[in-house]
């Protein structure tokens, strides 16, 4: 899988961009602030309709215009793809492959895969359990776009269920009871599926993780991995009853899939309380390297690497490591500060305010 060529129009600070992309690395290098990272973040934008950095669609579009385009040439498996999208300031967002229109944003998944790498991986290890939710649940897209809608339909019986929660005004009535049941089966029904479908992923990824972190950190570890489900001892349909009085109270749901954590365990001890910094690095790393991997191995093609000042946040050590180790195929890293030993790029793109200048 790869990107041959990028086009943008009135993209963040860009008026427009036409770009070349080599089948190997792609080093785009220049100062802060001047379009790296929005070059990089319009790639996965191609393979999402969404910015990996949390940004909000009008915030792609450049200040004086009304819309954006984003369009790129894909070959994957062989197949050419022509993906082209327009985000609107107002409306919703458009997109169309090989010049058919797509009803569903979801219909895009599958065709173009990425994997990012930034430094806000460390969120991964020490931050709040929904990152390492949004971590298994991007893996499970990415290994079978179906399971975006087993996502969704989570989402969506949590929202229905939180509004009954709050419109009862904290009382437990027949009719309330009654609607109650119904989200219960609902959520115990697809929410069970999902964590099915998590626990089977992370069944997937902890040997190829502790693969991974022997690579960049240099040296083997014990590496393993848990699910951490509250409602586990009782069953979610049982937990979700137990809860109820709570629920009522606090007006949203406190137990589910929506709730549940991933721990990664380094030589016996959670890396998220007892590991180095380091090693947070060393196992973040590892972690979206075993994504990878495990996304290359079950679809037959490896995604498009991403790399976004990466090496800013890592030592001479980690850096040589992920350089040494970097998965084969395209990728494309950006950085501030030059580029790491060992790595050899085929095309060197330099930014500066926005405009692009192309060193081979």
């Amino acid at each position: 899988m790869r990107i041959k060529h990028l086009w943008l129009t009135d993209y963040r600070g860009y008026g427009s961009v036409d770009l070349d992309l080599p089948d190997g690395l792609t080093a785009i290098v220049g100062r802060n602030g001047h379009g790296k990272t929005n070059l990089a973040e319009s790639v996965a934008w191609l393979a999402t309709l969404k910015s990996f950095r949390g940004a909000p669609t009008e915030a792609l579009i450049r200040s004086e215009a009304e819309a954006a385009i984003v369009r790129g040439d894909i070959e994957n498996a062989g197949r050419e793809l022509l993906i082209e999208t327009e985000l609107p300031r107002r409306g919703r967002v458009r997109a169309q492959v090989n010049r058919q229109r797509l009803q569903r944003s979801r219909d895009l998944l599958g065709m173009f895969r990425v994997s990012v790498f930034s430094p806000e991986d460390l969120e991964l290890v020490k931050g709040s359990p929904s990152q390492r939710r949004g971590y298994i649940d991007d893996v499970l897209v990415d290994l079978h776009p179906r399971n975006d809608k087993l996502r969704l339909d989570v989402e969506r019986i949590l929202k229905q269920r939180n509004a009954l929660l709050r419109s009862s005004g904290g009382r437990l009535t027949d009719d309330v009871k009654a609607t109650l049941d119904v989200w219960d089966a609902k959520l115990t029904e697809s929410g069970g599926a999902l964590v099915a479908a998590r626990r089977e992923a992370l069944d997937l990824l902890t040997p190829i993780l502790a693969k991974a972190y022997d690579q960049v950190a240099k040296g083997p570890a014990e590496i393993t991995t848990a699910y951490r489900a509250d409602w586990e001892h009782l069953g979610l349909a049982e937990a979700l009853v137990a809860s109820r009085k709570d629920d009522l109270r606090r007006g949203l749901s406190t137990v589910g899939p929506h709730r549940d954590d991933i721990e990664v365990v380094l030589n016996g001890l959670s890396t998220r309380t007892h590991a180095s910094q380091g090693e947070q690095r060393s196992i973040a790393l590892a972690l979206r390297l075993a994504a990878h991997d495990a996304v290359t191995a079950v679809t037959g093609s490896p995604p498009v690497l991403l790399l976004d000042d990466v090496f800013s946040e890592l030592d001479p050590f980690r850096s040589g490591a992920l350089v040494e180790h970097l998965p084969k195929g395209q990728a494309l890293l950006t950085s501030a500060a030059g580029l790491p030993d060992g790595a050899d790029p085929e095309l060197i793109v330099e930014v500066a305010d926005h405009q692009l200048a192309i060193r081979g």
